[in-house]
């Protein structure tokens, strides 16, 4: 069985509630591959129990701040918790679609699961979990009101090479045949499971996409950074006159116009397959306005020293959305760089309103749907803005 015990300086980390412990602050790790093992301060107390990595900076994660080393009740207990709160969300309709288990922030260190329909889409960034990917996985199945009908293992993230693990598509159980079809308020749309983004979908701005469709009716919308779509075609569906979805992925253009078509508003939807800050730089130039903008790109910092060049990138991408909204209208931005800080971006957003000329309002800083927890002693977890402005 392994062992750590911390130092002065890791036994005072850890009673900030920071789940991750960092492997200088331990006198003494040791364990095997994604082992559960117990926690002990300097003079041998123990703080909890938490998965430990051969490979990671992170050497433990947290499970529990509990001298009772977690058994099966207690992993099936957590499990339980995690799918009721969505549900009580009303996140469990069996065609919709929720993030399940949001990794530490709900309890499973480095597991993350989301729900497309009754397909079950796995993705584990550690050792710990990949070490308690079936035994959670058949938990899981125990929890839910209804039984899956495929589970894939979508592991490919490049965070996996950080804890020395290769990554991996494969599917577990069932079959799959093609898109998983999935049923969001008035939207039907299919996910590419195996090869879409993240598990194939973003699902942590599934209630910014209905609020910004309200912006856009009667109106011409511009969808920036589409991916597949969901923005525009919610803008479509609640009543914009026009949506023109900008995307550089080929794939992913194809998605759009194929969900356009599904529902109804193929005659409303303009896909350009281009790249989108050069694009926005040109359309801005010729005099083009629309009534609501939306600019959700990825992460520009994904670490801190790529915050600076973040930086200029979110002023020049914000002054072009300015720039392409008329007079009174609504601009939707977002960022989901964690190490890009709330205020830190609104204050991006007011240097790019300087540079247009232009009066600009903060109506709204939302985040990320809940079923994306924010567990409070972990930072990382809060990383999605999105503002909702109006633009004078």
């Amino acid at each position: 069985m392994g062992k750590a015990t911390l130092t002065g300086k890791g036994r005072r980390w850890l009673l900030k509630g920071h789940p991750w412990v960092y492997r200088d602050d331990f006198a003494e790790v040791e364990g095997s591959m994604g082992e559960l093992i117990n926690v002990n301060d300097p003079s041998g107390g123990s703080m909890g129990w938490g998965l430990y990595s051969t490979q990671s900076r992170i050497a433990v994660r947290m499970v529990t701040r509990s001298k009772e080393q977690p058994n099966r009740a207690f992993w099936l207990e957590r499990m339980q918790g995690a799918v009721e709160r969505r549900a009580r969300l009303g996140m469990m309709e069996p065609e919709g679609a929720c993030r399940l288990i949001g990794g530490d922030a709900d309890g499973f260190p480095g597991l993350v699961i989301d729900r497309y329909a009754k397909t079950l889409v796995v993705q584990s960034g550690s050792q710990g979990s990949d070490t308690m990917r079936d035994f959670l996985l058949g938990l899981l199945k125990e929890a839910m009101p209804f039984a899956p009908d495929a589970i894939i293992d979508r592991s490919d993230t490049s965070v996996r090479k950080l804890e020395g693990l290769e990554k991996r598509v494969e599917v577990l159980e069932g079959t799959l045949d093609g898109p998983v079809t999935v049923q969001d308020g008035p939207l039907t749309y299919d996910v590419d499971v195996t090869g879409g983004h993240k598990t194939g979908h973003y699902l942590d701005q599934s209630i910014n996409r209905k609020d910004a469709a309200k912006l856009g009716v009667g109106g011409r919308v511009l969808d920036a950074f589409a991916y597949d779509g969901l923005f525009g075609l919610h803008a479509a569906l609640a009543g914009a006159k026009e949506v023109v979805c900008l995307e550089q992925n080929k794939a992913a253009c194809e998605r759009i116009m194929q969900n356009a078509e599904r529902n109804g508003v193929a005659d409303k939807v303009r896909v350009e397959k281009v790249d989108c800050m050069k694009d926005m730089r040109a359309r801005a130039e010729s005099g083009e306005r629309y009534e609501l903008v939306i600019v959700d790109p990825p992460a520009f910092a994904r670490s801190k020293k790529e915050v600076e060049g973040a930086a200029r990138g979110y002023v020049e991408l914000n002054r072009r959305a300015i720039d392409l909204t008329v007079p009174g209208g609504s601009l939707v931005s977002a960022s989901c760089s964690h190490n890009v800080k709330a205020e830190d971006f609104i204050r991006m957003i007011s240097k790019a309103a300087h540079g247009a000329g232009r009066s600009v309002w903060l109506e709204n800083l939302a985040k990320a749907s809940p079923d994306h927890p924010h567990l409070v002693t972990l930072p990382e977890t809060d990383y999605l803005k999105c503002a909702f402005l109006r633009v004078g």
